[in-house]
């Protein structure tokens, strides 16, 4: 039977069938799921819930009677927002789910955006769905959604840029091992961080060319609109605030719009730059070509002052040190493009091998999972497709 108790009669061994209350309220990704640890207890009781639906057939019932607020005679227990999360499967297995996910993000920020456009209010009930799908994706697999995300065209680069980011937030938030109301968070701010750009003139926010000194100026008034945005619509986080604000701050005060430093700037907004900056460099843009991932990640390792130093070795780590697309030598002198990570093992992932580098030509085409026992063979080293004249990498693993 379905009973809805104060949040703060909930004990252990309830079985929790939903939650009422913010859907950033609670601390847990699961939705339905029996109390069986002290801590997650704890935090349960310190959420802030308004209630909490639970289930007597699958747990232990209320000890006393009087605390019952509801059932579903009276009052229908809300649904759960999303399905429970799947076990980790590979890359291949997860990728038209993720890409699936990403059509229905790439609709939903395109309406959310173009409303901001209009000057309507932002909808922020509207983007919370989003995020929950991603992260759910994300648990299957940190890499497909990711790898595919990071696969945009140049004209739906500025929304497809949002859900990229919002991704990444979320692997990343997960990394830094927060928790389950805080990743929703960071997902949120990193999906309205550049709502900002909305605003901004269309033949600067897309011009082929280098802006000059008046668009680059225009352009970088939009974290300020943004956040103005953000600030009209109400109901919107402090977090996603600050990261729409803050995410151009650079860890050494020299960013903007008003060159924070160090610590003064936030969690938040310190992963949201290394999370924007990583999506804008390995996509195609109307200006420039994109970057391979590893040569990304390995030039933003060079950029002194820019990034807080251990936030970015967390995102490296949800990354991966090879990410999905890389071209990798192995020491056997084959090259290989990495299909898919290893969750514990980052320097052993699973590799396409498809080219000789001694013989320069393709040999027969192998998947090694340089993680197994008896792995013959390792990486040593990434290289730079453009060298090569590869430009179809992704068709590897798509």
């Amino acid at each position: 039977m379905l009973k809805k108790i104060p949040a703060g009669a909930v004990r252990l061994g309830m079985y929790v069938h939903a939650f009422e209350g913010s859907w950033l309220s609670h601390p847990f990704w699961k939705n339905k799921f029996i109390i069986d640890d002290e801590d997650d207890l704890q935090r349960l009781r310190q959420s802030g819930l308004t209630g909490v639906w639970i289930d007597t057939s699958k747990g232990v019932d209320a000890v006393d009677p009087a605390v019952v607020l509801s059932t579903p005679a009276s009052t229908p227990p809300p649904e759960a927002p999303t399905a429970p999360v799947e076990a980790r499967c590979s890359a291949r297995d997860e990728l038209q789910r993720a890409a699936r996910v990403l059509n229905r993000s790439k609709k939903a920020i395109t309406e959310l955006f173009n409303e901001a456009r209009l000057g309507n209010a932002i909808n922020v009930e509207s983007c919370l769905p989003l995020v929950a799908e991603i992260n759910d994706s994300l648990a299957r697999n940190s890499s497909a959604l990711i790898g595919l995300a990071r696969l945009k065209h140049k004209d739906e680069y500025t929304y497809m840029h949002s859900v990229a980011v919002c991704a990444l937030m979320v692997s990343l938030a997960r990394q830094l091992g927060l928790d389950g109301a805080t990743v929703r968070e960071a997902g949120l701010a990193g999906l309205l961080h550049d709502v900002g750009k909305m605003v901004m003139p269309a033949d600067v926010l897309n011009k082929p060319g280098a802006l000059s000194d008046a668009e680059f100026a225009v352009m970088r008034s939009h974290p300020e609109r943004g956040h103005a945005l953000l600030l009209a619509a109400g109901s919107i986080p402090a977090s996603a605030l600050d990261v729409c604000l803050h995410h151009h701050e650079k860890y050494d005060g020299s960013g903007y719009p008003y060159r924070l430093q160090g610590e003064a700037i936030s969690l938040f907004a310190r992963m949201g730059a290394v999370c924007d900056v990583y999506d804008a460099i390995t996509s195609n843009r109307p200006y420039k070509k994109a970057w391979n991932p590893a040569e990304s990640l390995a030039r933003m390792a060079q950029w002194t002052g820019h990034f807080d130093t251990q936030v970015f070795h967390a995102f490296v780590r949800s990354v991966g040190i090879y990410p999905l697309g890389s071209l990798v030598r192995l020491e056997s002198g084959r090259l290989g493009v990495v299909i898919d990570q290893h969750p514990e093992k980052l320097t052993e992932p699973l590799v396409r091998v498809f080219f000789s580098a001694k013989a320069k030509t393709p040999i027969q085409q192998l998947d090694l999972d340089l993680s197994r026992r008896g792995a013959n063979d390792r990486i040593v080293g990434r290289e730079d497709p453009a060298q090569w004249g590869f430009g179809n990498l992704d068709d590897f693993w798509r």
